[in-house]
């Protein structure tokens, strides 16, 4: 009977640490590289430059290829929701953009810009 409550409280304990509130805090640390530095809200967005590798008209989003950032996140791709879904028109799959995020939205793209 001791060993049973015991197993139990072992696994409720281990279930605490993969609770919902803890998962949704996770940044992009995990990614082996230091976590992007929040941007004070108001303050301009530097453009970071970025290749195209998959475009998702359906969704509004475009997965991008950059280097390490000026913010401090490490080279990655990532996918971003854009502003405008009519930019996606715009773009093809291998071209190399700049591109910025919105200051209160970083998952977000404000603007955009063909780099020839």
């Amino acid at each position: 009977m001791a060993l049973r409550t015991h197993s139990l409280l072992i696994l409720a304990l281990a279930g605490a640490g993969f609770s919902a509130p803890g998962i949704a805090q996770m940044d992009h640390s995990m990614h082996g590289g230091p976590a992007a530095k929040p941007m004070p809200v108001g303050t301009a967005v530097a453009m970071e430059e970025a290749i195209v590798k998959k475009i998702d008209k359906a969704a509004g989003k475009i997965a991008l290829a950059h280097g390490a950032q000026k913010d401090g996140m490490p080279a990655m791709t990532m996918v971003y929701r854009v502003k405008d879904a009519a930019w996606l028109d715009k773009l093809k799959v291998g071209q190399k953009i700049s591109f910025a995020t919105d200051p209160a939205d970083a998952m977000l793209v404000s603007r955009f810009e063909l780099v020839k």
